[in-house]
């Protein structure tokens, strides 16, 4: 699903974010990157996304090379991957409803389909009581569980999350991960960044890490301790 070749992330300042990075991520998988603030985890997912471009080499998303991906062909591109993100990015004039449909009216889904979809997402996150309510009147971890209904809306391929714990208490951030969990179990492609390394070796599954946007260490699932 995920193929990074060589890639290098150089910004204008001359910080180089990401540095000859090589890995792949294989359809159907789960896997964290970490590392230390600034190790370039951030970076990665963006340049997943095509919210950066990378200044050397190439990455590969489900078979596609993105450096061939020009700017009108992104909003498509996003429309295969969920994204997650710490602080939520949620509309809070809209209700959770309306947050969470968003992709599908980008999307041109007509609006029975629409209806059926936000609510099977916010049943999958535990919150179908809750479509009619504005996201300020939910705790932080309900508004997480919005930006994962939201991400996963419309069925991507493949699901990003950058840092989707960091505000959580230790209990709601099991559930969080647990959540990516059973989604990879039917199929999608989960790749969390984090720096939260208990709850890391807690889920089991396959870690890389950064140093400085280098490649330092990729440890499989059955030797994660």
């Amino acid at each position: 699903m995920i193929r990074f070749d060589q890639v290098s992330k150089r910004y204008e300042s001359g910080h180089e974010a990401i540095s000859q990075l090589s890995f792949e991520v294989g359809d159907g998988e789960m896997a964290f990157v970490t590392g230390h603030s600034g190790a370039g985890k951030s970076t990665l997912l963006k340049l997943l996304a095509l919210i950066e471009r990378p200044s050397h080499g190439q990455i590969h998303l489900d078979g596609q090379n993105l450096g061939k991906v020009g700017r009108g062909g992104i909003p498509k591109l996003r429309r295969r991957i969920g994204m997650v993100f710490q602080d939520h990015r949620l509309l809070m004039d809209r209700t959770v409803f309306d947050n969470v449909e968003l992709p599908l009216v980008i999307g041109g889904l007509a609006p029975a389909e629409r209806a059926k979809r936000v609510r099977a997402s916010l049943e999958k996150v535990g919150l179908l009581a809750y479509e009619r309510q504005l996201p300020d009147t939910l705790s932080t971890g309900e508004q997480q569980r919005v930006g994962i209904a939201r991400a996963i809306v419309a069925r991507p391929a493949l699901l990003i999350a950058d840092e989707p714990t960091g505000n959580l208490d230790p209990q709601l951030a099991v559930e969080i991960m647990g959540l990516f969990a059973e989604f990879q179990q039917v199929g999608t492609t989960v790749l969390v960044a984090s720096h939260d390394l208990p709850l890391i070796k807690r889920m089991k599954k396959r870690v890389v890490v950064l140093d400085h946007g280098r490649l330092v260490a990729d440890v499989p699932a059955q030797e994660v301790l």
